[in-house]
């Protein structure tokens, strides 16, 4: 038991089902309505598989930090060898594959290249700064995209939409989650963008990525691909990332971290509601 408790930890359980949300998102804003039950349920498992599978291989490759950093998880623990750890990834990731091969070869073309960025990041790209922060960035938007893919329009123009608000919104996250990260980014030789360039400076390139995504934000409509109507969650969205992204100019490290959970929690309750709007057909 405690043996699959570790396993169980190493997949982290609410991110990989974040990304398969995005996927039935993806899935979503195509048709306005749930796709039939096969291709929502296997769209959502190859992507939550996947995703733990790269989360599984990030344990593996940091096992020698973690020894110092986070020695209670599951690999320095000695709840799971390194081996069993790789083992176990491995097997998520062909079961990942095999699903999207089901579903058909546009997403087992996506789901390929989602694992080798998930792979070179784990092993190369981790602690290279903005490289790896546009790597993430462009994985989470990727999953809006395979949405699409599983019911064959993966460039969809609203697909296309918010994968690019979400993937902007990731890296802004990203670099100003950096800028709270100093003191321990210095011990693993991290080349974050606020090492290179000071927080401030790095605080100040998170914010004019988040102001390019509310400019973004009202492109859809001046192309009328919306109703006036939807203006509603998007102002939502813009003034969840506005405010709070104005405040961490001049944050310290934990009133950060508060500012940017606010940015998230704001952008995914916009994001939410749309969905609902789109789904009453509004």
């Amino acid at each position: 038991m405690k043996k699959l408790k570790g396993l169980a930890s190493l997949i982290r359980f609410e991110l990989p089902f974040s990304a398969g949300i995005c996927v039935v998102m993806g899935q979503l804003f195509v048709f306005g309505k749930l796709a039939s039950v096969f291709v929502t349920v296997s769209g959502f498992l190859s992507v939550f598989l996947i995703s733990a599978s790269i989360l599984v291989l990030n344990d593996y490759f940091d096992v020698e930090t973690d020894k110092i950093n986070a020695p209670d998880r599951p690999i320095p623990s000695n709840l799971v060898s390194p081996s069993e750890a790789l083992s176990f990834a491995i097997f998520l990731l062909l079961a990942g594959l095999l699903l999207s091969y089901i579903i058909n070869i546009e997403v087992l073309f996506i789901s390929i290249i989602l694992s080798i960025i998930g792979f070179l990041y784990n092993r190369f790209f981790k602690r290279s700064g903005l490289p790896g922060n546009l790597m993430v960035s462009f994985s989470v938007g990727m999953t809006f995209i395979y949405g699409g893919a599983t019911v064959g329009l993966p460039f969809h123009k609203i697909v296309l939409f918010f994968a690019l608000i979400v993937a902007l919104i990731d890296l802004g996250e990203e670099i100003a989650a950096d800028s709270m990260d100093i003191k321990g980014d210095l011990l693993i030789n991290s080349k974050s963008v606020a090492i290179k360039y000071g927080k401030q400076k790095a605080l100040k390139i998170s914010c004019a990525i988040f102001l390019f995504v509310i400019l973004l934000s009202f492109v859809p409509f001046i192309l009328n691909w919306f109703s006036t109507f939807y203006l509603i969650p998007i102002g939502i969205m813009d003034l969840s990332i506005a405010w709070p992204s104005l405040r961490l100019l001049n944050s310290k490290n934990e009133e950060g971290r508060k500012f940017i959970r606010w940015i998230y929690l704001g952008s995914t309750f916009a994001l939410v509601l749309f969905l609902i709007m789109r789904l009453l057909g509004t």
